[in-house]
């Protein structure tokens, strides 16, 4: 094909067609090999969004020697993106109900402004362990199976944790199978040496075991010379 230069030339480059073609090519594979964009931004937590009409949740019964009555620690969620690979369960508000009325006003500030951290979006992580730092002034209490619990809002904020462990949100820190059964054959060996007479039924560890340090349950007792936690292993024996 006769191409007719109608301009004055004032400078020129020699190109290879050959090469030229499959670089073009190359670039539009690429970019279709990028993922599309989505059409619609998923949802995020944040003081905007609504409350929709139904919400998921749980109630949790917390029993304490220092209530006449238990209370009652009810979490709802709301979903997020549902359907989608953005699907996720936050938590968005917390109730907390008694038969008891004498910590009315504290028990009501206290869901408030939890669930307004809740509907604020981020991290709510913190709660937990701000929380669980709560000391009473009275020494706090033991619950059933020898777990020290330093305040009734220490308790409040262990039933937090385990939510929020159950909705993927924190990662548990249990004992895997093989620590379980390190520490059942160490019960059952603690209690041969002592006699069953002296396992409390129930109530999870021997009588006479001492408070552990380190996951703060009554489970420690004297083994082979050396003080063992049965619930979480710890010894000072290494």
């Amino acid at each position: 094909m006769t191409v007719k230069i109608e301009k004055r030339i004032k400078g020129f480059k020699v190109v290879d067609q050959a090469l030229e073609r499959p670089a073009a090519q190359g670039s539009e594979a690429a970019a279709a090999a990028q993922p599309a964009a989505p059409a619609v931004a998923p949802v995020q937590m944040d003081e905007t969004l609504q409350r929709p009409e139904t919400l998921v949740g749980m109630t949790y019964k917390i029993k304490s020697p220092l209530f006449e009555h238990a209370l009652y620690v009810t979490i709802n969620d709301v979903v997020l993106n549902a359907g989608t690979p953005f699907e996720q369960r936050r938590p968005f508000e917390i109730f907390i109900n008694s038969k008891n009325m004498d910590h009315f006003q504290w028990i009501v500030a206290l869901t408030r402004i939890m669930s307004a951290v809740f509907r604020k979006g981020g991290d709510c992580t913190f709660l937990v362990e701000e929380m669980k730092a709560v000391f009473d002034p009275r020494g706090g209490y033991l619950k059933k199976g020898g777990i020290y619990m330093p305040s009734i809002v220490a308790e409040i904020g262990g039933v937090v944790e385990r939510h929020l462990i159950s909705i993927g949100m924190m990662e548990g820190q249990g004992l895997d199978e093989a620590q379980r059964q390190y520490l059942a054959e160490k019960r059952a060996a603690y209690e041969a040496t002592q006699g069953a007479t002296t396992a409390e039924p129930g109530e999870g560890f021997p009588a006479g075991a001492q408070l552990c340090g380190k996951c703060s349950t009554k489970a420690v007792v004297q083994m082979d010379g050396c003080a063992t936690c049965l619930n979480c292993g710890h010894s000072k024996c290494g």
